[in-house]
């Protein structure tokens, strides 16, 4: 990781999804010994020692205690020299210079895995930094960090800070980039409407490649008509097998490829580092949105008709929507003699009028009450 932005992405951050891979049940055999020989290669250029260690707890890798000693020979090596330049720097050169001299040890614990030593030298860093825009650069550090080990514990901390940062000031790049890091919080926690939110701020100045590329971020999206139409979007979106249909069939209403590309897409979401999690969630929630916009068009309407335009059958369309009216979901119910859905959608005025009575009710008993408290 480093302190500045580039334009790939994080080779940690890389790494970390390969590991994910590695312990996803549904991805084959033959390609976890791919991903394997790729997660040891980066771990051995990069002498990665704690990490290696956890690791082969985890059972993720097999132990070579040969490679271990020499990755662990050569971090106390590196480390004796950074605290070597650390001293020198301290005692013949400049605060600059000091501050360099932390950061390169600083930068080395994350390069090796170290979290807890990486955070505490942070500390040391911060406190011999004094610009704003380098102070920021040091809590992106923090935050990828947070994504490398999925800390939301350190990731919420470093969001807050940087927000404090910014209100001293800041660039406007870098208030672009959190954005993308608040985002991708929001939606590694559920919260998928702020994080659409942010990601649709982000879309024309997208920066941050350590993350992730851009085709990526584009899968992260939720629907809405800026994103199908986006031009910065229609460049890459073809990158991604099934977005493109996925996003437009639900926005045409042709629900039959919807259901295709959905298919297709959930495979993507449920190999997806930050997604994963809520694989079950998310495929609820949008069934629920697209059954919903069907619904929408009709008072009533044959199940028959409604498993067509899904092309799926009218047990399927049955027990689906069975499951999400029981949930309170969808506002309709089923005829099953007729073979009939009738969609009760609520009165959004009515609703209000009643609120609006049982609020006027209990305050006329409590002014009744305190009448009586005052006669008395």
């Amino acid at each position: 990781m480093d302190a500045q932005e580039g334009t790939q992405q994080s080779q940690q951050l890389i790494l970390a999804h390969k590991v994910f891979l590695l312990k996803h049940r549904d991805v084959p055999d033959i390609e976890k010994v791919r991903l394997k020989d790729e997660v040891l290669n980066t771990v051995k250029s990069n002498d990665m020692t704690p990490y290696y260690e956890n690791l082969v707890a985890d059972k993720v890798l097999d132990l070579d205690h040969s490679a271990l000693d020499s990755m662990r020979a050569k971090n106390e090596e590196e480390i004796k020299k950074l605290d070597e330049k650390i001293a020198d720097a301290e005692e013949n050169l400049g605060e600059s210079e000091v501050r360099e001299a932390h950061l390169a040890k600083f930068l080395y614990f994350i390069q090796i895995g170290e979290k807890e030593k990486a955070l505490e030298q942070l500390k040391v860093s911060e406190n011999k930094t004094v610009a704003v825009g380098q102070k920021m650069d040091l809590v992106f550090c923090s935050l990828q960090i947070g994504f490398f080990y999925m800390d939301f514990d350190l990731i919420s901390k470093s969001i807050d800070k940087a927000k404090i940062l910014f209100e001293k000031g800041g660039d406007w790049k870098r208030k672009n980039r959190l954005k993308v890091y608040e985002g991708l919080y929001c939606m590694s926690t559920r919260n998928f409407k702020k994080a659409a939110n942010l990601f649709l701020d982000s879309i024309s100045t997208f920066t941050t490649y350590e993350l992730f590329p851009y085709d990526i971020h584009i899968l992260h999206f939720s629907l809405k008509q800026k994103v199908v139409d986006a031009p910065e979007i229609l460049t890459v979106i073809g990158k991604i097998p099934h977005l493109s249909e996925f996003l437009n069939s639900l926005y045409n209403c042709q629900y039959k490829s919807f259901f295709l590309a959905f298919a297709g897409l959930t495979e993507q979401i449920k190999l997806d580092r930050y997604l994963h999690l809520h694989f079950r969630f998310y495929m609820r929630e949008v069934r629920t949105v697209v059954y919903s916009q069907f619904l929408e068009s009709y008072k009533s309407v044959t199940i028959e008709a409604m498993a067509k335009a899904f092309g799926v059958t009218v047990e399927f369309i049955d027990q689906e929507l069975s499951r999400f009216i029981a949930a309170g979901k969808l506002h309709c119910k089923i005829d099953k003699v007729a073979g009939v859905l009738e969609t009760n959608r609520p009165d959004a005025k009515n609703a209000l009028y009643q609120a609006t009575i049982k609020q006027g009710d209990f305050l006329l008993n409590r002014i009744q009450k305190l009448s009586r408290v005052i006669d008395l």
